[in-house]
C-alpha cells in the first residue's frame, strides 16, 4: 500500500520564515512509510538551530541521503554522523570528488569540505549507490539520472579542476521519490541532471505516472530562455499538483514558473512544512 501521511519539512534553504536562519543550501526532513529521512544538510551552519526551532529531532533520523557532493548540501555531514553513529547513509561515490566553479568572474572550490568527505569515508554504514535503490516498498532513490532532454544542462560552469579543463558531469546526483496514495512525490537536491529528467526517471522507477509534488532545487538561476520554455512545457505535460522550487532555482525562475503554472507553484523556505 502506498505511503500515507507523508510530511516534508524544509530545514535549510536560501529563504527562511522568521525566526529561522536562511542559508545558501538545502536540507529536507522527510517522514514517510515509517522512516525519518534527512535529505541533505545545507552548509551546516543553519541545520541544527532550524531543526530545533521546528521541533525536529535530528538524532532520531534513521536514514541520511546526500543528493550530491557540493558544500551547500553536505557541509553538515560531520555533525549529522556524529549525532547518529548508526544512521544508514546513501550517496554516490563521486560525491567525494574535488569540484570547482570556473568562470571569467571567479574560480572557487564547491565540493564537499574535507571534514565532510572524511566523515563519510569513516562511517561504517554507507551504501555507495551507482544504480537505483529502494529504501522501502514505496520510497526509492533514483541513482544517477539519465540525461535525455535536449534543453537541460548542469546549470553552471562546473569543473573537476581549477583550470576549467575537465567539465564536471555531476553524475553523482540522486533524487528521492515517495509513492503515495495521491501520486508521486519527488525530492531533488539541485536537479543538476535537469528537473524534467529527474522527474521522468522517478516516474519510470516508481511505476507512478501521476505526480503529486516536486520539491527541491531546480537549478534554473542561469537558465536560458529556451531552457525555461522547455521546462515549463514539460511540466505542463507532467502535470504535478504542487511545485516547491527551493535553493538554486533562483527568484527570477521561480517567478517565471509561477506566472506560467499558477498557484500550484509554492516557493520553498526553511520552516515550511508540507503534509501530502
Amino acid at each position: 500500500m502506498p505511503a500515507t501521511e507523508t510530511t516534508l519539512t524544509i530545514l535549510v534553504d536560501n529563504q527562511a520564515t522568521p525566526p529561522l536562519t536562511a542559508e545558501h543550501g538545502f536540507a529536507l526532513w522527510i517522514e514517510a512509510a515509517g522512516r525519518r529521512i534527512l535529505f541533505d544538510t545545507g552548509q551546516g551552519g543553519a541545520l541544527a538551530g532550524n531543526a530545533g526551532r521546528l521541533g525536529v529531532d535530528l538524532s532520531a533520523a534513521d536514514t541520511f541521503v546526500l543528493s550530491h557532493g557540493h558544500y551547500d548540501h553536505g557541509g553538515g555531514v560531520p555533525a549529522v554522523l556524529a549525532m547518529n553513529p548508526d544512521i544508514a547513509v546513501f550517496a554516490h561515490p563521486h560525491c567525494l570528488r574535488r569540484r570547482f566553479v570556473v568562470s571569467p568572474k571567479e574560480t572557487r572550490a564547491v565540493g564537499l569540505p574535507d571534514e565532510a568527505a572524511a566523515a563519510l569515508r569513516r562511517h561504517h554504514s554507507v551504501t555507495w549507490l551507482e544504480a537505483p535503490a529502494l529504501l522501502g516498498p514505496d520510497v526509492g532513490l533514483t541513482g544517477p539520472v539519465a540525461r535525455e532532454t535536449a534543453f537541460e544542462d548542469t546549470g553552471g560552469s562546473f569543473f573537476l579542476d581549477r583550470d576549467g579543463r575537465q567539465a564536471d558531469p555531476l553524475d553523482d546526483e540522486l533524487a528521492l521519490w515517495i509513492r503515495t496514495a495521491r501520486g508521486l512525490v519527488v525530492c531533488a537536491g539541485c536537479a543538476h541532471a535537469g528537473v524534467i529528467n529527474t522527474v521522468r526517471q522517478a516516474q519510470a522507477q516508481s511505476g507512478s505516472d501521476e505526480i503529486l509534488a516536486v520539491i527541491g532545487g531546480f537549478h534554473l538561476g542561469a537558465a536560458s530562455a529556451a531552457r525555461m520554455e522547455g521546462t515549463i512545457a514539460a511540466l505542463r505535460e507532467l502535470g504535478p499538483r504542487h511545485l516547491v522550487p527551493c535553493h538554486c532555482t533562483g527568484r527570477a525562475a521561480t517567478e517565471t514558473l509561477r506566472s506560467a503554472l499558477g498557484e500550484r507553484v509554492a516557493p520553498g523556505a526553511a520552516g515550511r512544512t508540507f503534509r501530502l
